[in-house]
């Protein structure tokens, strides 16, 4: 960022015609190192100037001299600026070595709220893979959005209401039992859930039976709020279990059954504003000019619908959290959902709604074909974590069998796999999980980054190198150059991943670090004694510092040794 800022104000001084945040907008990195560092299209000053964008671009050398800058060179429309290597390897590495893994950090949130909402499995039903999405790219950007200011909240919106639950609690009080439930939660109502679909089948009325019961748990009745809290007070300990795993937290638990007392304010706001009309029985809010289907609030029934709940959800979270931004993080298939939400909510009058945003992502397939959630085909994300631990502790066994703690640093690597093999694909993407091909320690893997790390901490405790703030740093060479480039460019990474909502910007980055740090260690011999020993090693502190952090904001953990 200091960087850009110098050739910006540098171009400033010969275009006096631009602001300096203009210029900041028009500067691209060149795809190719031999094209140098930063560089400036000249199209946007021809007609400023009249003249063709080659001659500006000529014209603009001249006008430009400065002890920053190696070289300033025309090529074509463009302006490229290669910068002082001795001068800005010193500038980055002291700022690394200062800030450490504060480098990057902003204060542009302002302490403001950004609530996300993610994960939200099913009560009584397992965690599956379908859920993986949600839940990495969720924490992923509630990390990203701490590091430049904001107040992140994460919220757990579980899906413990609905007509389930009346079947659930028939299931139970004919065919299940107190210490079965306890002994497995998940597996155990699972089992009560499909049997009592099959037994339905044969006998209708039992459907009778759990709407009935589904009325007295909106009624309150106690019998049926006991259950309800015990089913899902279980099933929380069995997810707990999976999100530790994944090392993800939450602030809030509040899930659909919060919002049931909270559903007839938002509809006679909507009555109040006139925008409810019937259509066959039911209330819908007319979205035409918005060109999307009415959104229905209330079926003839008198049942409410997400949306009913969403716009409760929505008020509450605005009224409680005051938040700057609130984040959805739901497949790709809600997105008309989420354009009614914010439609109604815009109509309401309420210039929040703006503030919203659908953070969408593609489907993670299996051999190509999309994740069954039918009966016996789900892929159970706690077995997949399990099996990716095992594959890393194998590999483990096989390259450094002596490792202390390797049953730890196995699950730090299996885990870590799972959840960066995900985020470094674009959000939007579908991609295909191949179990094998995540644990590799080799390519752009998770467990290639942690690699790395490992590998730069094994170096700094062989030379027992301390960091100081005092000594001079350069380095001119071009091997190092690559690396520091990439190390200057973080701050301006988190704040493209933010922008963009997107993890995978980090993990992206995160690979070219440790690619660029293996090329330089196996072209320079970095513990040579001479005159630029500390200037490697600091750049091996830089490089361990920036890959420790990048992990960290995807969610993985960084083992020192593997």
């Amino acid at each position: 960022m200091e960087e850009k800022k110098i050739v910006a104000s540098a171009l400033q001084q010969a275009i006096p015609e631009l602001d300096a945040e203009k210029i900041m907008q028009l500067l691209e990195t060149p795809k190719v190192a031999t094209h140098g560092d930063w560089a400036f299209p000249t199209f946007s000053l021809a007609k400023l100037w009249h003249k063709a964008p080659n001659i500006i671009a000529s014209e603009l050398v001249e006008k430009i001299s400065s002890p920053d800058f190696e070289q300033v060179k025309a090529v074509g429309p463009y302006l490229n600026f290669f910068l002082n290597k001795e001068k800005f390897s010193q500038l980055t590495l002291h700022d690394i070595v200062v800030k450490q893994d504060r480098f990057g950090d902003t204060t542009i949130g302002d302490k403001q709220v950004v609530t996300i909402d993610m994960s939200s499995p099913n009560i009584a039903k397992p965690i599956s893979m379908g859920h993986l999405r949600s839940t990495v790219i969720g924490n992923s950007l509630a990390n990203i959005f701490q590091k430049i200011g904001y107040a992140p909240f994460k919220i757990n919106h579980l899906g413990d209401w609905g007509t389930q639950f009346g079947k659930l609690i028939v299931a139970y009080q004919k065919w299940g039992s107190e210490d079965a439930v306890k002994a497995n939660p998940i597996q155990e109502l699972l089992r009560l859930y499909v049997e009592f679909h099959e037994r339905a089948e044969e006998d209708d009325s039992l459907n009778d039976e759990a709407r009935a019961w589904f009325k007295k748990l909106e009624e309150n009745d106690p019998d049926a709020m006991y259950l309800w809290s015990w089913f899902r007070e279980e099933s929380l300990k069995e997810f707990h279990k999976i999100y530790d795993l994944l090392g993800v937290d939450f602030d809030s638990y509040n899930g659909e059954a919060f919002y049931n007392d909270k559903m007839d304010a938002v509809i006679d706001l909507l009555e109040e504003k006139h925008l409810l009309k019937t259509d066959q029985g039911a209330e819908i809010v007319d979205l035409s000019k918005y060109d999307l289907n009415p959104a229905l609030i209330k079926k003839s029934d008198g049942a409410t619908l997400y949306i009913t709940r969403d716009l409760a959800a929505a008020i509450y979270r605005k009224e409680t959290y005051n938040f700057a931004k609130s984040l959805y993080v739901v497949g790709n298939e809600q997105s008309i959902h989420f354009r009614q939400l914010k439609a109604v909510l815009t109509e309401l009058g309420l210039d929040w709604a703006q503030d919203i945003y659908h953070i969408p992502f593609g489907l993670i397939t299996s051999g190509g074909k999309k994740l069954s959630t039918r009966k016996g085909k789900i892929i159970l994300l706690e077995e997949v974590l399990n099996e990716a631990t095992a594959d890393a502790l194998k590999q483990i066994e096989e390259k450094n069998p002596n490792l202390a703690h390797k049953e730890e640093v196995a699950r730090q690597v299996g885990v870590g796999a799972v959840i960066f093999h995900d985020l470094k694909n674009d959000r939007l993407n579908n991609f295909d999980f191949d179990l094998a091909e995540v644990v590799r320690f080799e390519g752009e893997t998770g467990p290639y980054v942690q690699y790395t790390y490992a590998r730069s901490q094994s170096i700094l405790r062989k030379a027992k190198f301390t960091p100081s703030a005092d000594e001079n740093y350069a380095l001119a060479d071009d091997n190092a150059w690559e690396v520091i480039k990439l190390l200057q460019s973080y701050p301006d990474t988190i704040l493209k991943a933010a922008d963009k909502f997107e993890p995978s910007v980090i993990a992206k980055h995160a690979i070219a670090l440790a690619q660029a740090f293996n090329k330089y260690y196996g072209n320079v011999k970095i513990l040579t004694d001479d005159a630029q020993k500390n200037a490697r090693l600091a750049l091996v502190y830089a490089v361990a510092t920036i890959l420790k952090e990048d992990l960290r904001l995807l969610g993985l953990q960084a083992p020192a040794e593997m």
